[in-house]
C-alpha cells in the first residue's frame, strides 16, 4: 500500500532510545510507518504520494512546549501588543497609535513591555497620560508578573494611596504614597478585575493566533500553563469543531486566594475532548527575581531583609499537593527562586510519603535559582526539571535587574541544566511565551550555549551548558513523557503519530553559535502540514 508522504535524502533525526539518524521516512493515515533508507520507502511511492526531497535539510520530530500561555498571547496579538517594540519611546508611539485607531474601545488593554525600557523596571502612569488620558489603560509585562496602568484606571478601580498592597503583591508608589502607574504580581488584579471579559469569539480568535505562532516555529504540542475557565472553553470549542491542531494539556489555575475548596471544581473542570485534555493543575509559588518577588533562602541586595513571596503558604501547599495528587492530577508549579523550588519538592515529598509513588509526572517550571542541596531531589521524587532555556543567558534583565540584586550564592545557581542532567532528573523544555520568543531553536541555541544568538557577551555560567541532543530531547520526548503523549508522539519511529517538522538546515551540521538561525519549513501533525508550503 502507497504512503500519503515520504520523506528521502535525509538526514532524518528520530531521537529514539538508540538516537538513530536515518536517511527516509514514510507516512500513512497519519501515522509513520516507515523509517530507514532511501530503498525502503521507494516501495511504498504511488502515483499520490507526496515526496518531500530533504536535500541537506533535516526531519525531525514535531516540538513540544511544555509551559506556554498561547491563548494569552493570542488575545494579545489582536489587542494592543507591544512585542514588536525596541523600547519604551516605540511602546509609547504604538500604545498612542493603537488608541487612535480603536476609538470604539472602552479600554486600552494589551501587552509585551519589557522592565529594561524603564528606570527601575518600573514604568510611570505618567507616561501613559501624556498618549491615553481619556480612557483607562492596562497593559501587562511582557513576563507576566505585572501590569502598567494609566492615571484613569487607577481613578476608576478606586486604587489611591490609602489601598494596602495584596498579600501577593506590592503596589509600586510615589514618595507620597500615591500608585505610581507599575502594579506588581497580584497587585496587578486591583484593575485587571475591571477589564471587560473578552467575548468567546475573542478567545477562539485569539487560541486560533497563538497556535499558528506556535505551529510557524514547529510546535505541534503544548501544555497551557494557565487554563482558567474562559481559555479552556474556547480550547473544548476549537477541539470540538476541529480548530485546535495542536495536542494540548490544560493546567487548570489553582487560585491561590482559595484553598481546598476548589478542588471539587478542578475535578469537575478535568475533561478530554479532542487532542485537549485538562488534567494537569498549575499552582505559582512565587513571583520573578526582577521584581523581588521570587522565593528566595537569601535576601535581596538592597531590599531590607527581603526574601520574596511564597504565594501559598509551603504546608499548605505540601496538603494541597498530596491531595491532587491522590486524585490523579499532575502538579505542575511556577518556581523561580530557591526557597519556591524547595517547597515545591517538599511538597512533593509529602505527597509520595502519604499516597506513594504515581505516574502523574509532576513538574516544576523555570528553575532560575535551584539550591545545590535540591539538586539532586528532582531524580529522587521523579520530578522534572520545566526548563525555559532562552533565560540563561547575560541580557538587560538579566545583568540590571538581577544579577545586582541577588545574592552572590544564588546568583552562582542559575539555572542549573547541567547539574540536573548530571543528576539524572529527566528534562523538558519550554518557551513561556509571550514572556519571551515561542521559537524552539532560540531556547536550544541559549541551552547549549548559554548566550542570546548574535550576543557578544560571554557565556553565562558556561559549566550549565547541555548538549545539542539532550536540548532537542527535552523540547520533544521530554515534554512528550510530561504530557503523557510518548507512546505516541515525541520521537520518529514506526507506529507513533506523524508530528514532524522540516528545517532549513541540518542543526548538527553547523556550528553551535549558529543554531539559533535555524528555520522551521513546515510542520506536519498527524501527517497534515498546519505550517510551510
Amino acid at each position: 500500500m502507497q504512503a500519503d508522504l515520504v520523506f528521502r535524502n535525509g538526514p532524518v533525526h528520530t531521537l529514539d532510545a538508540a538516537r538513530t539518524v536515518a536517511q527516509a521516512a514514510a507516512v500513512r493515515q497519519g501515522r509513520i510507518v516507515t523509517v530507514g533508507e532511501n530503498a525502503d520507502v521507494e516501495p511504498l511511492i504511488g502515483p499520490a504520494t507526496e515526496v518531500v526531497d530533504l536535500a541537506g535539510r533535516a526531519l525531525l520530530p514535531g516540538f513540544q512546549d511544555a509551559h506556554v500561555h498561547p491563548v494569552f498571547a493570542g488575545l494579545t496579538m489582536i489587542r494592543c501588543d507591544l512585542h514588536d517594540a525596541e523600547d519604551a519611546d516605540e511602546a509609547l508611539a504604538a500604545i498612542a497609535e493603537y488608541a487612535r485607531a480603536n476609538p470604539e474601545a472602552e479600554w486600552i488593554s494589551g501587552g509585551g513591555w519589557s522592565m529594561e525600557w524603564f528606570p527601575g523596571g518600573t514604568p510611570s502612569r505618567g507616561m501613559l497620560d501624556a498618549v491615553v488620558s481619556d480612557r483607562p489603560v492596562h497593559l501587562v509585562n511582557r513576563d507576566g508578573h505585572g501590569a502598567w496602568v494609566n492615571t484613569r484606571a487607577l481613578e476608576l478601580c478606586g486604587v489611591s494611596k490609602e489601598t494596602p498592597d495584596p498579600v501577593d503583591g506590592r503596589i509600586e508608589r510615589e514618595s507620597d504614597g500615591t500608585p505610581q502607574g507599575t502594579l506588581h504580581e497580584g497587585a496587578s488584579n486591583l484593575v485587571a478585575r475591571h477589564l471587560p471579559e473578552p467575548t468567546p469569539e475573542m478567545m477562539l480568535e485569539g487560541l486560533a493566533a497563538g497556535q499558528r505562532r506556535l505551529h510557524s516555529v514547529g510546535v505541534t504540542a503544548w501544555q497551557d500553563a494557565m487554563v482558567n475557565p474562559q481559555i479552556q472553553a474556547a480550547y473544548q470549542a476549537a477541539a470540538s469543531s476541529g480548530l485546535l491542531t495542536g495536542r494540548v494539556v490544560g493546567a487548570l489555575w489553582w487560585d491561590r486566594e482559595r484553598g481546598e475548596e476548589q478542588i471539587p471544581e478542578l475535578i469537575e473542570r478535568r475533561i478530554t475532548t479532542g487532542r485537549f485534555r485538562t488534567t494537569s493543575i498549575k499552582i505559582m509559588q512565587d513571583g520573578v527575581a526582577e521584581n523581588f518577588t521570587a522565593a528566595m533562602t537569601a535576601p535581596y541586595q538592597h531590599g531590607c531583609g527581603n526574601t520574596g513571596l511564597s504565594f501559598v503558604d509551603p504546608a499548605l501547599l505540601r496538603g494541597y499537593v498530596t491531595q491532587l495528587d491522590a486524585l490523579g492530577f499532575q502538579v505542575h508549579v511556577h518556581a523561580v527562586g530557591d526557597r519556591a523550588a524547595r517547597e515545591a519538592l517538599d511538597a512533593f515529598a509529602a505527597a509520595r510519603t502519604i499516597n506513594g509513588s504515581s505516574d502523574n509526572r509532576h513538574h516544576i517550571a523555570h528553575l532560575q535559582v535551584v539550591h545545590p542541596d535540591d539538586v539532586p531531589r528532582f531524580a529522587e521524587l521523579s520530578v522534572t526539571a520545566n526548563m525555559q532555556p532562552l533565560w540563561a543567558a547575560h541580557e538587560p534583565q538579566m545583568d540590571e535587574l538581577t544579577l545586582p540584586f541577588l545574592d552572590p550564592a544564588l546568583a552562582g545557581w542559575q539555572y542549573p541544566f547541567g547539574d540536573l542532567l548530571r543528576s539524572g532528573v529527566p528534562l523538558a523544555a519550554g518557551s513561556d511565551w509571550p514572556v519571551s520568543s515561542p521559537n524552539p531553536f532560540e531556547g536550544i541555541h541559549v541551552a547549549v550555549n548559554r548566550m542570546i544568538p548574535g550576543s557578544a557577551q560571554p557565556a553565562f555560567l558556561p559549566a550549565q551548558r547541555i548538549d545539542l541532543t539532550t536540548a532537542l530531547a527535552a523540547y520533544t520526548s521530554g515534554t512528550a513523557r510530561v504530557n503523557h503523549l510518548e507512546a505516541s508522539t515525541g520521537t520518529i519511529e514506526v507506529g507513533k503519530l506523524a508530528d514532524l517538522v522540516l528545517t532549513d538546515r541540518d542543526p548538527y551540521a553547523v556550528p553551535a553559535e549558529e543554531l539559533g538561525g535555524t528555520t522551521v519549513l513546515a510542520t506536519y501533525v498527524d501527517g497534515v502540514r498546519v505550517h510551510g508550503s
